[in-house]
This record gives structure tokens, sequence and C-alpha cells, in this order.
């Protein structure tokens, strides 16, 4: 009899989906890239999710985070997407997390009971601590790089760290992966040149018109603001969640 993800079945097969539905996926970062991570994974049929990010909702970003409407604005956004998730699937099983992920609070997140870790979040400080504490644990990690003052969706590619060019971001974070002795980490990147944003505009959301976290850390918050529209994290997201798909049903 059909269900929600016969259509799904039809490509991967039910050896896969069951698979799938077994997999326990922690997402750094429910953003314009991570929140589109979420729906991929949640549609895909992956059965457990943690949720991480301090942020609330803000009127900025309705041009491009899935969970981002009207109504939603001021709400965490794990909060929203654990809704959302479980909208799709009731039988999931969602934890969200309201803070970031630093160094001092790694010790809330257990690794070793993850199959697939994602990082989405967009500080190098939170990145490299990711990084290092999966590979330390062995869990499979794929991070994104740069999506933010960028145009063309179509330059997002597969790679590992040290194959990437352009990205300013994946310069730092080879920078910095090569000095702990990190051999490897999938990425997906772009490699179009960033554009630079208006400069009135990105001085007025630095002035304050953003949702501001409710972290005291500041290596948290942003220093500059991107520019950013739908169709870009959107798409570096989609990529995301096909390779965690991928990798995660790679032994069937």
């Amino acid at each position: 009899m059909p269900d929600q993800f016969s259509r799904t079945e039809l490509l991967l097969g039910k050896e896969a989906m069951e698979k799938l539905s077994k997999s326990h996926v922690a997402v750094f970062g429910i953003g314009g890239v991570g929140g589109y991570v979420c729906e991929a994974l949640a549609r895909s049929g992956v059965g457990a999710f943690d949720l991480i990010d301090s942020d609330k909702v803000d009127i900025t970003n309705l041009n491009r985070q899935i969970i981002a409407t009207h109504k939603t604005i001021g709400r965490y956004k794990t909060d929203v997407m654990r809704e959302r998730i479980l909208e799709i699937n009731p039988q999931a099983t969602v934890t969200a997390y309201h803070c970031f992920f630093l160094p001092e609070t790694a010790q809330q997140f257990n690794f070793l009971q993850y199959d697939y870790v994602v990082d989405a979040v967009d500080t190098v400080t939170a990145k490299i601590s990711l990084v290092m504490t999966a590979q330390e644990k062995q869990v499979p990690i794929i991070s994104s790089m740069g999506a933010g003052n960028k145009l063309d969706a179509s330059r997002f590619k597969v790679a590992d760290i040290y194959q990437t060019n352009v990205c300013p971001l994946a310069k730092v974070m080879r920078h910095e992966l090569k000095k702990r002795g990190v051999k490897s980490l999938k990425v997906v990147y772009s490699d179009e040149t960033p554009i630079s944003p208006d400069t009135n505009t990105s001085e007025n959301l630095e002035n304050g018109n953003i949702c501001q976290s409710d972290t005291q850390d500041t290596n948290a918050r942003r220093r500059s603001v991107p520019g950013s529209v739908a169709f870009v994290p959107s798409v570096a997201g989609l990529i995301i969640a096909g390779e965690v798909v991928k990798d995660l049903t790679r032994t069937i």
C-alpha cells in the first residue's frame, strides 16, 4: 500500500528507506542552508533529528529561509523547524537545542549517537570545533561553505576542502584545518566570486535592524551582514541533503 515515501522508495529501494528511518542526523545551524537540509531529509525519510541554533526568526529571514513567515517571526528557529518536520513525518523524533555550538557548549552533545552531522553554521570557530569533534568521534560530517553574497546557484560543487577555490570561507577553513592536522573534509562550496553588498543597506543591518541572538558570546555573532537571495542557500542545502542521503545509504 502506498505511503508518503513510496515515490522515494522506487529509486532508493526498501532497504535504503529502512536505513534512513533508523538514521539520526544532527543539523547545526537552521538558517538559509540548514533549513533546506532539514526539509529535504525529513521528506526523504530520515527518522531522527537534532536541531541546533540559538537564533529566532527575524523579518530579514523572510527572503530565503524556509521556516520564515510573518507568523513565525520572533520564534526560535529550532522550534519552528521541529514543528515543520513533524508535520511532514509525524513518526520522526526531533530534539531542539536553543544554543550555538561552541567549544564551551560541545559537552551538551553526544556525537556517538549521530549517524551524520551537518555543519550549516556561519562562524569559523564553530565550524572548526564541529569538524574536530565529529572526526574525533568518527562521525561523518559535511560542511557548508559560504553561500552569502552569491547569485549563481549553478556554481555549487561537492569537494574536499583542500580542492576548493575562490570561496573566502573555504580558504580560511583550509588554513585552520591544515594547522590542526585534518586530512580531509567533505564540503559544499561555490566557486562564484562574492559580490560586494550595497554599502548603505549593509550598514543599516549592522546597526541593529536584524534579530540578535540571545547568546552573550560575541564570537557567535556575525561581524558583517552578507547579502543573500532565495535561490542560492536553498540549492546549497538541497545538495548537502542529497549527499547525506547518498552516504547514509551507500552500503545498501
